[in-house]
């Protein structure tokens, strides 16, 4: 394993290695479903002036293989999510990025269940308090 730096700022990682569906690997074009996933965040954060200070990073296995495109949100002194089980499109891509919007602007990284989008809502798998805080 080699770690790479990235800049640290806002960043949706997309695991690139996550299966397609919870039955497939692949999609129809061959591709990983979190590489689709990640192709579909871009696509969604060039057409939005919101999501342009959002980084779209990418990287091997989150880990959370019994589950299928998997992403993790992060931000310098946040609390950091990790979804998963996203269907590899630009709807999913959408809900993500405006999700991540609320998070960048909230003070801790939570964001009111009230403002949360549709397409991420049951997707949540864990929560990780940033780097020497915990969440109270």
């Amino acid at each position: 394993m080699t770690l790479i730096p990235v800049e640290d700022g806002p960043a949706v990682v997309a695991c690139n290695s996550c299966r397609h569906s919870a039955t497939a690997r692949d999609g129809a074009d061959g591709q990983r479903g979190g590489a689709t996933l990640a192709t579909a965040l871009r696509i969604v954060q060039a057409r939005d002036p919101r999501f342009a200070d959002i980084a779209v990073q990418e990287m091997p296995c989150l880990f959370a293989c019994d589950r299928h495109c998997t992403i993790h949100l992060r931000a310098p002194g946040k609390i950091g999510y990790v979804l998963g089980d996203f269907t590899p499109d630009e709807n999913a891509a959408d809900a993500i990025m405006t999700f991540m919007r609320h998070y960048i602007d909230s003070a801790t990284g939570q964001v009111p269940y009230a403002l949360w989008p549709a397409g991420v809502k049951g997707h949540f798998i864990v929560r990780v308090p940033p780097a020497g805080q915990v969440v109270a």
